[in-house]
């Protein structure tokens, strides 16, 4: 189901890209027709039926049929093309009382005709691909490329979500580039809402919310340290990189995953291990499969903690972690937040 711009896009009697916006000049039919509507229009006469009638609603009229004062059919499009776009943006950026036109993005629907597939077969997959890579073309890689959206709330106003692009990409003394654009793939090229320098406002898309350039880090302890492609080790590295007391919980695990895919770009070994920690984690549970918001197939594994609902998005093919989403699963009215509203979404890209 569309989110409620997606519904307002919708009611949109003539799209941005209809023909009839095209520049030049009109051709012979289309003055011509132009010269019809401005003539019927004159004379209170509608162009494809004739003089229109309508029942009279006034009181005494003791149902006489008056003229009724028609318009050019164009003039009515480009009325209500305005009259969406002012309504969408002022719903997009009204107060806290108000219900935001652009919500949380809908939770992503398991195929209902979808084999759901163990993590164990993942797993198997995923060493597959460790074995076939073997001379380490498919390597560990500092850095990283990925699609977010997040919810950001306030008691003052309604929550709105935040969709990001950003590349991370590390030189070899050790310094790095961190780009962040505003954009949003279920949407190429509309305008995309941001809330960075002044607040909640609609940018278009592709806007650059920062470019930066760190000096070289020379920090030693994980996620900036390569990480280990054995299990043991890895599930060790994860719980530093988390500065976690103890062994990671399965909630704890799936957060550990985001920062290092935040931070890196897995090689097939490193990959195989992070399936096998994962498959060992309790209470993550196959549901089917799934399209992420970038289009890609994956297969999905649910995890129910308090408060809210985990779906971990995987490649079926070699068990590469696609994608994870967090849904809330009570009502937060302080909020405005939902059963069921996403609260943050990434889709990792190598």
């Amino acid at each position: 189901m569309a989110d409620e711009l997606e519904l307002l896009r919708r009611a949109n009697p003539v799209p941005g890209d209809d023909p009839r916006f095209g520049e030049g000049p009109l051709g012979h039919e289309g003055e011509r027709r132009l010269n019809h509507l401005m003539a019927g229009a004159g004379a209170g006469e509608d162009t494809a039926t004739g003089p229109a009638t309508r029942p009279a609603t006034g009181p005494g009229t003791g149902g006489e049929r008056g003229p009724r004062r028609s318009r050019p059919r164009l003039v009515w499009a480009l009325a209500a093309t305005v009259a969406v776009a002012l309504t969408a943006t002022a719903l997009l950026l009204a107060g806290p009382n108000t219900t935001p036109a652009v919500a949380a993005p809908r939770p992503l629907v398991v195929r209902a005709d979808s084999t759901p597939v163990p993590l164990d077969t993942l797993v198997q997959r995923a060493e597959r691909a460790e074995r076939d890579a073997g001379d380490g073309s498919e390597g560990l890689r500092k850095g990283t490329h990925v699609q977010s959206w997040s919810v950001g709330m306030s008691e003052d106003g309604p929550p709105i979500t935040l969709p990001v692009e950003r590349v991370v990409r590390w030189n070899a003394d050790d310094s790095h580039t961190e780009l962040v654009v505003a954009t949003d793939p279920r949407h190429p090229g509309r305008r995309v809402l941001t809330d960075a320098d002044d607040g909640p406002r609609l940018v278009d898309d592709g806007h650059v919310i920062s470019e930066q350039t760190f000096p070289p880090s020379w920090s030693d302890a994980p996620p900036q340290s390569p990480p280990p492609h054995d299990t043991a080790r890895l599930r060790a590295y994860l719980r530093e990189a988390q500065h976690l007391d103890g062994p990671p919980t399965t909630g704890e695990l799936l957060d550990a995953t985001a920062v290092l895919l935040d931070t890196w770009t897995l090689g097939a070994r490193e990959n195989a291990a992070l399936a096998r920690l994962l498959a060992d984690a309790k209470g993550l549970r196959p549901v089917g499969q799934v399209t992420d918001r970038l289009g890609r197939l994956g297969q999905a594994y649910v995890y129910d903690g308090a408060g809210y609902r985990r779906m971990l998005i995987m490649d079926p093919a070699d068990g590469t972690v696609l994608g994870l989403e967090d849904t809330a699963a009570v009502d937060e009215p302080e909020y405005g937040v939902e059963t069921g509203d996403v609260m943050q979404y990434s889709a990792w890209i190598r």
